[in-house]
């Protein structure tokens, strides 16, 4: 395992909004930073509410995964924060078309909690850890 960190940028997921990288690749790891949704152009919230805030969240995120060579289906543990819990159902009935469904049945890890607030008035953010995906050859077993 290689103890060089490697960051991850990509212009198809929105620019971080502070100090910190989209993703940084250590190893055999994927590290992805919060994701809210932004659209990746014009740098504005899609959506005013939670539900309607969750699937640009999502997209970013596997933009970023995509840009650091994973994907949905190697994610290992999301965090998903939320600033209204009482809507967790449904939310998770869009984040299923992501992880579950969207990514081959694949259902990573994952914890949920309410937030009080979260950046630029975003009522949704997800982050992830996630493994490349094996190239072909590597010995290595795939998730």
């Amino acid at each position: 395992m290689s103890s060089e960190l490697e960051v991850v940028s990509t212009n198809k997921a929105p620019a971080a909004v502070g100090p910190y990288s989209q993703a940084v690749k250590h190893g055999d790891y994927v590290f992805v930073a919060g994701q809210i949704a932004l659209h990746p152009t014009t740098g504005k919230l899609v959506g005013e509410t939670q539900l309607e805030q969750v699937p640009q969240a999502m997209k970013n995120l596997q933009a970023v995964l995509e840009a650091s060579g994973s994907s949905l289906s190697h994610v290992t543990k999301v965090t998903a924060f939320l600033t209204d819990i009482s809507e967790l159902k449904l939310v998770n009935e869009i984040y299923g078309q992501f992880f579950g469904e969207g990514s081959n049945g694949h259902k990573p890890a994952r914890s949920a909690v309410q937030v009080a607030a979260l950046p630029l008035g975003a009522k949704f953010e997800v982050e992830a850890i996630a493994v490349p995906r094996l190239a072909a050859g590597d010995a290595r077993t795939s998730i």
